[in-house]
Formats: structure tokens, sequence, C-alpha cells
């Protein structure tokens, strides 16, 4: 697994907690010396600090994704906030492919904030659409995972590839290329 962090708010961070400390010198140096402009400084300080600390939050990961290798685009078409989610795929997806792309769905989908079911699971279903005849549209659910809701880096997560589902993709993939 590959983490990918290319906000760099921890650099944008460390160069604001630099110039908050100018600026805190530069209002300590304006009361010393009475300028006209030493409450402005207070201000500027004042916003400096919230910044700083915004940035800071921002650096701690909020926007860390991790990218699985192998693994395909994917939209989501349900999801009702807490353990059940339905991601759709291209038909052309192989075997290798949904595999990973589930670990990445569980991956993108996973939160502390969602509601579990008795089970404490998050159920995350994969999809394809094939069109058998013209106007005539087929959802075949080829896979899902099962993780833990309380545990992010859940080492028991389960991936079902539905072989049957699959078999009939591929059926359907051979009459789309004749």
């Amino acid at each position: 697994m590959e983490t990918l962090t290319s906000l760099g708010f921890s650099t944008y961070a460390q160069w604001s907690i630099l110039a908050t400390l100018v600026f805190f010198l530069l209002t300590i140096v304006g009361f010393i010396f009475k300028w006209g402009i030493r409450f402005r400084l207070v201000g500027i300080t004042g916003f400096m600090i919230v910044l700083t600390v915004g940035l800071f939050g921002l650096g701690l990961g909020l926007f860390e994704r991790t990218e699985i290798p192998g693994a395909v685009r994917f939209s989501r078409v349900y999801d009702n906030g807490g353990n059940q989610v339905v991601i759709v795929v291209e038909p052309s997806i192989t075997e290798t492919e949904l595999e990973a792309t589930l670990r990445q769905a569980a991956n993108d989908y996973f939160s502390y904030g969602r509601t579990s079911g008795i089970d404490n699971k998050l159920t995350i279903r994969v999809r394809t659409l094939v069109h058998p005849e013209s106007g005539e549209s087929l959802p075949l659910y080829i896979g899902q995972v099962q993780r833990s809701l309380s545990v992010k880096d859940d080492q028991n997560m389960k991936i079902y590839i539905f072989e049957d589902q699959f078999n009939e993709l591929s059926k359907y993939q051979k009459i789309t290329k004749d």
C-alpha cells in the first residue's frame, strides 16, 4: 500500500509558525516603541495563530489517502451512511483488479462516524452493468468485502468474489467483443 500526501499542509504549517512568531515579535516591538499600528499587529498575530492551528490540524493527515496498486476506478451508487455501500465498476474488470478495488473501497469508505449494524461490519458490494440487449441493463453483483467498523487497519477483512456472477459477466464480455 502506498500512502499519498500531496497537499503538504505540514510544510505550510511550519512556515505559518515562523510567520506567526515574526508577527508576535513585531507586536511586542510595536508596543515597546508605541507604534501607531500596534493594535493592528495584535489582530494580525491573532489571525496568524488561528491560521497556524488550522494548518497544523490539516497536516495531521485528514487528507491522507492510501492507494492500492491494481485497483480500478469505481463510483459509489449507494451508501446508507452506516454499514452498507454499493460501488459500480466497468464490466471489463478482471478478478485481480476486482480484489484490489475491493481493498481500495474498504479503505476509502472506512470511517469511525459510520453506524454499525448488529455485527459491527461495513459491507461493500461491487456491481457492474451489462447490456444484454439494446435498451436493457442488467446489474451483476460480482463481489463484496466485509471489514470492521471499529479497527482502521483491519487485517481480517473478508473478500468475496462471486464466481458465478463473474462467469456470467465474462459471457457478456464475449458478446460485446464479437
